[in-house]
């Protein structure tokens, strides 16, 4: 696929731990119950891990490093802040950034985050409504928590962006938002018209989806967002495709990969230390839906490579993990017929060429 030197962006998942349960993220139950499969063993980098497997040669080889993953939140780690001081400290002009809730550190912690990541980075706070309406999707998270760290963030200095995922619930509030974070000092809003009513499990459509909490109670229950403007195209795209071939199965078999993350040479570690090409990947290694989270076609390509130990880069530094065969194992498999055969599946939901809600959700 590529090689060690060639890598110049790095994805990295700090932690599986987060502070907010959304009912779309595969860390918890619909907002409910905790993912079993990691539930009272979230794993969690440390700064000595991030030291042994991010040396100073191979961070000044690097664009961009930015913190976001699959299951947590980096403002749940211990040691974020010091992981961005570390990257900052072996090279002053690549790009750091995160994604957060901001739902949590004090005002403090936050100014320090400004001040390490320099004007050369960001913050992109994924704040999806207002007061009344943000805390619908991302449950327990705290609006004035939220509106006291954004500020103290930007009054240090820091570079906000402002990703709203807009929800028929939030959509009423989408010009207000904008509005104040102009008044904030925000540097860019962006109204992201969510893909999320696309099954992960089986691609196929659904009109709404039903909060809980961690009692089990329902919430909020979500659906798309009313007018066309908001809405993410691929779900109109879907029909044609599905009519085109007959059905996603038969469009995934044969769909051509445009890989996303060879045009930056991109690498995404998880929270165990996990070397992987892409957060699509590594994501569906613990989908809570499966009794048994090996049944999942990346374990195939994992186990192919040596287990799971075999790319871990606290055993083995990234380099070693290319030494696995992971990354060519999986390139390779695109030239495959089907699925069925052994071409990656999740590659060709995330990066076949004719179908893209990611993409679709900035547009």
């Amino acid at each position: 696929m590529y090689n060690y030197s060639d890598v110049r962006e790095v994805h990295l998942e700090i932690t599986q731990r987060c502070n907010a349960a959304c009912p779309m993220c595969d860390r918890n139950h619909n907002g409910g119950e905790v993912n079993r499969h990691i539930r009272g063993d979230e794993k969690e980098l440390s700064l000595e891990d991030i030291k042994t497997m991010f040396p100073p040669d191979f961070i000044k080889q690097l664009n961009t490093m930015y913190m976001c993953g699959n299951l947590g939140d980096p403002i749940s780690a211990r040691d974020t802040l010091e992981v961005f001081k570390y990257f900052r400290e072996h090279n002053s002009k690549m790009w750091l950034s995160m994604n957060t809730n901001a739902g949590a550190r004090d005002a403090e912690w936050w100014a320090e985050v400004a001040k390490a990541i320099g004007r050369m980075g960001c913050v992109i706070f994924s704040v999806d409504g207002l007061e009344n309406t943000n805390h619908l999707y991302r449950q327990n998270v705290r609006w004035e928590f939220v509106e006291r760290n954004m500020k103290a963030f930007i009054a240090a200095g820091g570079r906000a962006r402002w990703d709203y995922l807009i929800f028929e619930h939030s959509e009423c509030d989408v010009e207000r938002a904008e509005q104040l974070a102009k008044e904030w000092g925000v540097e860019r809003f962006m109204k992201k018209k969510t893909g999320r009513f696309i099954k992960s499990s089986d691609s196929s459509a659904k009109t709404s989806h039903q909060s809980v909490n961690r009692k089990g109670k329902e919430t909020q229950k979500l659906a798309k967002p009313k007018k066309a403007e908001h809405q993410n195209l691929a779900l109109v795209k879907q029909k044609e495709i599905e009519k085109t071939y007959g059905s996603m199965m038969d469009y995934y078999n044969k769909a051509h990969i445009d890989c996303k993350i060879l045009k930056n040479m991109s690498v995404f570690i998880t929270a165990e230390g996990l070397v992987l090409p892409c957060c699509w990947t590594a994501g569906r290694m613990y989908k809570w839906w499966h009794e048994d989270y090996r049944a999942e076609q990346i374990w195939d390509f994992i186990d192919e490579a040596g287990g799971k130990d075999a790319i871990n880069a606290k055993l083995f530094g990234i380099e070693g993990i290319f030494e696995s065969g992971i990354m060519d194992n999986i390139k390779r498999s695109w030239t495959l017929n089907s699925i069925k055969e052994g071409k990656l599946g999740v590659c060709a939901m995330k990066c076949g060429s004719e179908f893209d809600p990611y993409a679709e959700q900035f547009k």
